[in-house]
């Protein structure tokens, strides 16, 4: 198959830790920052194996990518966010998955970098749902005072 482009990978990780940052300790998102940017060189510098480069790309984008459409990202990704497959669905046990098995059978590759995706993972985790759901069509973003259901609290 076509090797999965680091930005296919990258762009939606560096989405999720966007969307992390509103709520996350500042000095936490930028080291998580920077083990994204250390897994980007490694991922365009050649140095990660084909199943390492497999899983990652799964973790991000979930199983049903159809691998025939050839499609260019899109010209404003930020407004819709593909996010994180896995985590958008909260599948945050097969997300976990993935990163275990990359920790066990690759972890001289991933080392340096696998920390900053899980703990991505475990920030976008916590998050309030309402962080993670996709800025609506007009691109504004509602205000607080939108619970759904009714407003009975606790």
């Amino acid at each position: 198959g076509e090797p999965v482009p680091a930005d296919a990978v990258l762009a939606p990780l560096r989405e999720a830790l966007a969307a992390c940052r509103p709520t996350v300790q500042k000095q936490v998102c930028d080291d998580i920052g920077r083990r994204l940017t250390v897994l980007g060189d490694a991922w365009v510098q050649g140095k990660l194996s084909a199943p390492v480069r497999k899983r990652m790309s799964l973790l991000v984008q979930g199983e049903e990518q159809g691998g025939g459409t050839c499609r260019k990202a899109d010209p404003l990704p930020l407004i819709h966010p593909p996010f994180l497959a896995e985590l958008q669905q909260q599948h945050w046990d097969t997300a976990d998955e993935i990163h275990r098995s990359l920790m066990v059978d690759h972890v001289n590759e991933v080392s340096q970098w696998l920390v900053g995706v899980k703990r991505l993972i475990a920030e976008s985790r916590s998050l309030p749902a309402a962080e993670v759901a996709v800025v609506t069509e007009s691109g504004t973003e509602e205000g607080p005072g939108t619970e759904e259901g009714p407003g009975t609290e606790g």
